[in-house]
């Protein structure tokens, strides 16, 4: 069975994208708060989140391997970017000039996989994916990632393994960690290593810094190989 790793990263569009109603929209918990000070953390917090909703942000990278061969590609959003993107390692960094160029992209190397492996993909990657290429009417080439969710077959997220499917909620013995958490229990290199965060990136994109982008969104996908194959060795077929 061909399998695909893969991670997005995402960042917020810019306020030219919203109307006055949509920006009060956004923002309307935070402006009904008398207090100054409330407010303002209100408003930076709305602003944050704004980096992780398919209607307030876009994806600005994906990275992919084959966890077999370790070969694979990352796709990143790089305007105006001047030097080549070398190759690494058996991977090739693709710019791409806009979104839609960089998922079109995407759904054409994923139509010729048939499992994915994701860490917390099913809460958030895939139907960001979905809903930002119907936004832009990119066609997708693989629709039932979202399908039943107690199989790992097409769709195998690491997260929901790792908890078995959320067995002892917020709480119990399998609590739901984030993947640094992850990694540095199972001794797997962690991708926030290098002083990175999803929540940087865009900030990163705004300052040009595009193949720093691709290469954290990379190491997310070499941690989450390394998670995957532990899990495999390990873990699967627990019920």
């Amino acid at each position: 069975m061909a399998t695909l790793v893969f991670d997005i990263e995402t960042a917020a569009l810019g306020r030219e994208h919203f109307d006055e109603t949509q920006w009060e929209y956004l923002f309307r918990a935070a402006n009904t708060l008398d207090d100054e000070a409330e407010r303002e953390a209100r408003r930076e917090e709305l602003a944050r989140m704004m980096n992780l909703w398919p209607l307030t942000a876009q994806v600005a990278c994906i990275a992919m391997l084959n966890p077999d061969s370790l070969r694979g590609q990352v796709l990143f959003i790089a305007r105006d970017f001047e030097e080549p993107a070398a190759d690494d390692a058996g991977v090739e960094f693709v710019t791409c000039l806009d979104e839609g160029e960089l998922l079109t992209a995407f759904w054409d190397v994923a139509k010729a996989y048939d499992q994915v492996v994701t860490f917390n993909g099913r809460s958030f990657d895939v139907p960001f994916l979905y809903l930002r290429s119907a936004l832009l009417n990119v066609p997708i080439t693989r629709k039932n990632w979202l399908g039943y969710r107690f199989a790992t077959e097409p769709h195998c997220d690491l997260a929901e393994q790792l908890t078995f499917y959320n067995v002892s909620g917020r709480d119990g013995a399998a609590r739901r960690f984030n993947l640094d958490f992850y990694c540095k229990a199972f001794g797997i290199p962690s991708p926030k290593g290098q002083g990175v965060t999803g929540m940087d990136v865009g900030d990163l994109l705004k300052a040009g810094r595009f193949r720093d982008i691709a290469e954290y969104c990379l190491r997310d996908v070499h941690a989450t190989v390394e998670l995957f194959k532990i899990w495999k060795e390990r873990l699967a077929g627990i019920k």
